[in-house]
């Protein structure tokens, strides 16, 4: 489990336009990495669009949305809510589970593996800042961006 002063684990993940980001592309500015379970669901929508809508605030933060789904998932729900920030594929999941953050959910009383809605915002070295786990998804960027200005 990371806490806050850690830094982040190195990482090469493929965007939506199968363009590789690191963790190094990152420094020199901070970074929000929010994980979400799955692309165009109700909840990853309305933090996806929160984040949209709010982009102009965070100007200087690069902002990048993590799920197991594919380069191809990532650029339909890209498109259709004009996301304004790229979407990341951890496709097997192997950050998601370095960071403990695969873990097992339950719906409708039936057991699944899946991601634990958590964001991680860095600083300019690559260090966590602040960690949000369990996030609800509507208000979510007012939260990230107020611990920007903080």
């Amino acid at each position: 489990m990371l806490n806050v002063g850690d830094p982040f684990p190195n990482f090469s993940l493929k965007n939506q336009d199968e363009e590789t980001v690191t963790l190094a592309d990152l420094k020199g500015k901070k970074a929000v990495l929010y994980f979400y379970p799955k692309d165009d669901t109700s909840g990853c929508t309305a933090e996806a669009c929160g984040f949209r809508d709010g982009m102009p605030n965070f100007e200087g933060t690069g902002i990048y949305g993590i799920s197991p789904d594919d380069a191809k998932s990532h650029r339909k729900f890209i498109e259709k809510y004009d996301l304004n920030f790229p979407l990341l594929v951890d496709e097997d999941h192997r950050l998601a589970e370095e960071l403990g953050l695969w873990v097992e959910k339950t719906l409708y009383g039936k057991k699944y593996m899946g991601i634990d809605r958590t964001t991680y915002l860095l600083d300019e070295e690559g260090k966590i800042a602040q960690i949000w786990a369990k996030v609800k998804p509507e208000g979510h960027a007012e939260e990230v961006r107020a611990a920007l200005d903080a």
